[in-house]
């Protein structure tokens, strides 16, 4: 059996997952490893692009946008590896952080899941990839206009925020999808990714289900990748707020119940009302008209959406 199963979704973002795979050869070290790639109807290059310099690439090119996660789950059920990667494609491979993220599983068989050190684009400060499970009083705040105003101790425990290095390894609850490493008796045992989420909070629920099965999460703070973050979402923005809240109720409801969610979700709404109103009265002053257009329209969007979940 082969080490490593890279799996990757991709949607319209031909040159940023060129250099993702380029990195990746580049730091393939002594792994042997199957890079599988399912494109969801991408309107650019993609498919042609991979199958011309990467013939070695598994390329599932999908009739439709199937979504993050559905992808990811294609992806799982044609990887072959002992470790899958989910991994995204405005990422980079810094180095040899593919040996260093297999070896320490290797090392640690109690570890079922295992996220790098990543980086920003300027590969020189750090993006938050480490996290603890959220408090129903996070969901109440984290992203919306409550944030800057609430307490910074609740805060910090939900960004793993205590004075730990972020070149240090450590446990945690959960880490970003961005670049998530997993065991295949992980995806054995639990299943794949809750298709519920279309997008984002799959990689919580991932998490929580793999350590209520008894593995533990690990955030490895000297494996390194960079991260360019939301290319594929930059193309959809309205789409991206619905698909971020409404993930965030149905994991709140998942693990909470339906009353917290459904208080959720109401507030939730009440919070883009408010941004609505700021944003038309900002138009209404000829400050920023464009980008105020921009966020009225995305913002009435998600209002229309009721962001229900099913």
């Amino acid at each position: 059996m082969i080490d490593l199963s890279i799996l990757i979704v991709s949607w319209n973002v031909a040159d940023l997952l060129v250099t993702c795979i380029e990195t990746i050869l580049a730091g393939q070290g002594d792994l042997t490893f199957e890079i599988i790639v399912v494109d969801s109807a991408s309107r650019d290059n993609t498919v042609a692009v991979l199958r011309e310099r990467f013939p070695q690439v598994t390329v599932l090119a999908q009739s439709e946008n199937v979504g993050y996660t559905r992808g990811n789950n294609i992806a799982l059920a044609a990887a072959g590896g002992r470790y899958h990667f989910l991994l995204n494609p405005d990422t980079e491979i810094m180095g040899d952080a593919l040996p260093v993220l297999v070896r320490y599983l290797d090392a640690h068989p109690e570890v079922g899941i295992v996220g790098p050190h990543t980086y920003n684009s300027d590969r020189v400060t750090t993006q938050s990839t480490r996290r603890r499970f959220p408090t129903p009083l996070i969901g109440f705040v984290e992203s919306t206009w409550l944030q800057p105003h609430a307490p910074k101790h609740l805060l910090d425990y939900y960004y793993v925020v205590d004075g730990t290095p972020e070149t240090a390894t450590r446990e945690v609850d959960w880490v970003q999808g961005s670049a998530l490493l997993a065991r295949r008796e992980v995806y054995a045992q639990i299943g794949g990714l809750d298709e519920g989420y279309v997008m984002y909070s799959e990689e919580l629920d991932w998490c929580k289900r793999a350590k209520d099965a008894g593995w533990k999460v690990v955030y490895l703070g000297d494996a390194h990748i960079v991260h360019h973050g939301g290319k594929s979402t930059e193309q959809m923005v309205a789409r991206s707020h619905i698909y971020f809240q409404q993930s965030k109720i149905r994991y709140f409801r998942k693990y909470h119940g339906a009353l917290l969610a459904h208080l959720l979700r109401l507030f939730l709404l009440f919070n883009y009302a408010i941004q609505l109103i700021e944003e038309s009265g900002k138009f209404l002053i000829g400050h920023k008209r464009e980008l105020r257009r921009g966020r009225m329209q995305a913002y009435a969007q998600v209002l229309r959406s009721g962001l229900k979940v099913t």
